[in-house]
């Protein structure tokens, strides 16, 4: 391990480092750590506190990425990549997470799968203990099914009816921003206390004018109604070196929620992706995946320290 070094995450160089490494060692089970969109749409956000992005570190072997630390939200809950060959590394990953990453008003968490075991070991002498434990559903394209028709009344929007203003609409309802307020244009500002409606709807209408390097929004999925408004979106990240359909995000507005536009969306992702080669679909840990017929789950495991317990 002589050859090891270190290097503290840069956001405008590092973006293709990280992706590199996590496609390299991904696995649907996660047991070398989470697939690489995963990482680059946090980076991308605005729910992302990026003031601590330099304290995510890799280790490098030579020019190759062995291992990464990084954080998601908040920037106390951390997560771990780690090349297979360098399991030695985790001791001091760890070590380094444990001391370098904050912990605010809530207890520093490790994000694991089962199937990290030399980070899980190396948590635990470090007096890390599992606090909570939750799945997480994947659909397997080889032995799942996943056909539900489009309801009547919609329609899946072309490329020459995208709209990224139709888009931004749908994600602000759908994620229930209207608790700000409603959803208004860029040139009408509103005082919310913190991020105002026309931020939000800025950040959002940017992920899609603008998306992340990897992010391949050509083949998301937009149902619309009769009048034309996007009502249910569901973005696609493609990664075909590890025939993964990473799915990010997805939201219907709320009126249009329980009529089977969701299913409906994914339903015409499995159709399009099946023929390129995808393998596996993410999801998510709400049991709608479940429900529709997602049929892989992964154990997630969140460590915290005996002594920050409360």
């Amino acid at each position: 391990m002589n050859r090891i070094r270190t290097k503290q995450f840069q956001i405008l160089t590092d973006i293709d480092l990280a992706w590199n490494l996590m496609t390299d060692v991904y696995c649907p089970d996660e047991r070398n750590g989470p697939a690489a969109p995963f990482f680059e749409y946090a980076v991308n956000s605005s729910w992302l506190n990026k003031r601590y992005l330099a304290l995510n570190r890799f280790w490098l072997d030579g020019d190759t990425p062995v291992a990464f630390v990084f954080y998601e939200n908040p920037a106390s809950a951390v997560y771990f990549v780690l090349r297979p060959g360098y399991e030695a590394l985790a001791d001091e990953m760890i070590a380094y997470a444990d001391t370098a990453f904050p912990a605010f008003d809530e207890p520093r968490e490790f994000v694991l799968t089962k199937g990290q075991t030399a980070l899980i070991q190396a948590a635990e002498k470090r007096g890390y203990r599992i606090e909570e434990e939750e799945t997480e559903y994947l659909f397997d394209f080889r032995t799942g099914k996943l056909d539900y028709p489009l309801p009547a009344g919609f329609h899946f929007v072309t490329p020459q009816e995208a709209d990224p203003l139709k888009e931004a609409r749908c994600m602000w309802e759908g994620f229930n921003s209207e608790e700000l307020g409603p959803f208004v244009d860029w040139e009408t500002p509103r005082d919310t206390g913190g991020w105002t409606p026309h931020e939000l709807y800025y950040s959002v209408l940017c992920s899609t004018m603008s998306p992340p390097p990897h992010a391949t929004y050509k083949d998301t999925v937009v149902i619309a109604n009769e009048a034309g408004d996007d009502v249910c979106f569901a973005g696609m990240w493609w990664v075909e070196k590890n025939h993964l359909a990473y799915l990010e995000p997805l939201c219907t507005a709320p009126a249009y929620q329980h009529r089977g536009l969701a299913a409906a969306a994914l339903s015409e992702h499995v159709r399009r992706l099946r023929p390129r080669g995808a393998v596996v679909m993410t999801g998510g840990g709400n049991d709608f995946y479940k429900k529709i017929g997602f049929n892989v789950e992964i154990r997630i495991l969140h460590f915290r320290k005996d002594t920050d317990r409360p």
